[in-house]
């Protein structure tokens, strides 16, 4: 049997140290690079979408990019909005996650792998979580099954550290 290789976690929860002018702005350096080396464009309205699904570390929904992009005086209908965002789920720029209807940007992007993401319930923020043994244990309980997993997305909600020390800060009061 062949064994399987340790959990990669490399999203995470920021800090109150985060710089995430820093997050962003290296998210659309690597955007640019593999839409180069791929030689599809990143045009404008496409890096305008990608920036605002990683304006925060919290899921964005469709409309909140509309009213992103009409926020800057742009007259924009959702069809293009859509356009971009299939887009940069197609070069795996971002992700969607499907129980909040949202999308978030991915932060391995290039490298291919199934989706995972914790996310908290009470700040909204989601962190991608990418484990290896999960992706086997999935595709080894599909192909028991004799099914095929075209799109092997885990979503985990909770309470981030965050909330959580928060949370057990305020039930010490009650």
């Amino acid at each position: 049997m062949a064994s399987i290789a340790a959990p990669l976690k490399l999203g995470s929860f920021p800090d109150d140290h985060h710089d995430h002018k820093k997050c962003v702005t290296q998210a659309l350096r690597q955007a640019d690079g593999i839409c180069t080396t791929r030689g599809v464009r990143l045009t404008d309205m496409r890096r305008q979408v990608f920036a605002l699904v990683w304006q925060s570390h919290n899921p964005v929904g469709a409309y909140e990019v509309l009213e992103g992009l009409r926020a800057g005086a742009k007259k924009v209908q959702p069809p293009t909005v859509y356009r971009a965002l299939e887009f940069l789920l197609a070069q795996g720029l971002i992700h969607r996650i499907e129980s909040l209807n949202a999308y978030i940007g991915c932060t391995v992007p290039g490298d291919a792998h199934a989706g995972q993401f914790l996310i908290c319930r009470d700040c909204g923020q989601a962190a991608e979580l990418i484990d290896q043994r999960i992706d086997a244990a999935i595709d080894q309980g599909a192909k028991s099954a004799g099914f095929y997993v075209e799109h092997p997305t885990v979503e985990l909600e909770g309470l981030c550290a965050h909330c959580r020390s928060t949370s057990e800060a305020n039930s010490h009061y009650e």
